[in-house]
């Protein structure tokens, strides 16, 4: 009879601190706000594209740069070269060594009617006429200089610069092709690395600068974006964004990534995943029945992150108000 005691007075001591264990780990299962997502697809793209132009027309001589390459504002990414400069620098360089030798000859000749008006000899018509002959002649080897050094600027135009900072996105010359001035020898990406969205505009109104936007960067990788800017004019149906991501992978520009946007909100019951038992691929949640505890099979959808700790949302299987009881 005393061993039937002990037993007795064990078993109400446990009951007692099972009840206690099972008042303080019991939550109320409540419908919270969480964001509705819509899935679509953005592309990694350079903010500017601009592309670097050749002033002159003429032969590649050299192409310093190919796709992928980084380039700064104003690197020589190519050089283009017009033999015709050359000849015309040369016929310049001619006319202004005869311009010159004139040169020498109407001063030799101001020299002597100046002696000469100094005896008498000659008239200051003429005096003023060899002067007015030197101006002449200086006034010409003024323009050929100027005009050679026109030139001589276009020939160094021959040397294509990078626009701006960024990378070398499409290369559509080739050393030795001939091209005419204005034609693209390649296009730099610059301004930064964005992801660029195409949304369905009936999604528009939903859109909120700065919102959190949740990537698949491919491999299980998974990451998080800032909506930085919203573009006011809708292309086909389409509002274009751009998302700011730290770590976004520029290797490949235009490659897609799966993004997933908060277009809302909508009501759902989260639980915590410590709250779940899994056996034999069924989930199962332990919740309040009576004066009493039951589990009930539930489905649940993908973990996600909610002030910091993991939650399961319950698609099937409990209701609002339920009482749950945490393992």
């Amino acid at each position: 009879m005393k061993a039937k005691a002990l037993v007795c007075s064990a078993i109400l001591s446990l009951s007692l601190t099972a009840t206690g264990s099972f008042a303080a780990e019991m939550i109320r299962l409540d419908a919270v706000k969480v964001p509705e997502w819509k899935a679509v697809y953005g592309r990694v793209e350079a903010r500017d594209s601009v592309s670097a132009r050749a002033r002159i027309g003429g032969t590649v001589i050299d192409l310093k740069v190919t796709e992928g390459d980084d380039v700064k504002a104003g690197d020589v990414i190519a050089v283009v070269k017009d033999d015709k400069i050359d000849f015309q620098i040369a016929a310049i360089e001619a006319q202004l060594l005869g311009l010159r030798a004139s040169m020498e000859n109407a001063q030799s000749e101001l020299t002597r009617g100046e002696e000469l008006i100094k005896r008498g000899v000659t008239t200051a018509q003429r005096l003023d006429a060899l002067r007015t002959q030197v101006d002449v002649v200086r006034n010409q080897i003024a323009a050929a200089e100027a005009q050679r050094s026109v030139v001589v600027e276009q020939g160094k135009e021959g040397a294509v610069l990078a626009p701006a900072n960024g990378k070398v996105l499409t290369v559509p010359v080739t050393k030795n092709s001939v091209i005419m001035a204005g034609e693209p020898v390649a296009t730099i990406g610059g301004g930064g690395f964005f992801l660029r969205l195409a949304i369905p505009e009936r999604h528009a109104d939903l859109l909120q600068m700065n919102a959190t936007i949740e990537i698949d960067s491919g491999n299980g990788h998974e990451s998080q974006g800032r909506l930085a800017k919203i573009y006011p004019e809708i292309d086909n149906g389409r509002v274009i964004a751009d998302v700011e991501v730290e770590d976004l992978p520029t290797a490949f520009v235009n490659k897609r990534l799966l993004v997933r946007v908060p277009v809302g909100e909508r009501e759902a019951l989260l639980l915590p995943v410590d709250a779940l038992t899994s056996r034999f691929g069924v989930d199962y949640v332990t919740v309040k029945s009576g004066e009493g505890t039951a589990e009930r099979a539930v489905v649940t959808a993908k973990p996600i992150l909610r002030d910091g700790k993991e939650m399961t949302e319950i698609l099937t299987g409990l209701a609002a108000g339920e009482e749950v009881v945490l393992p």
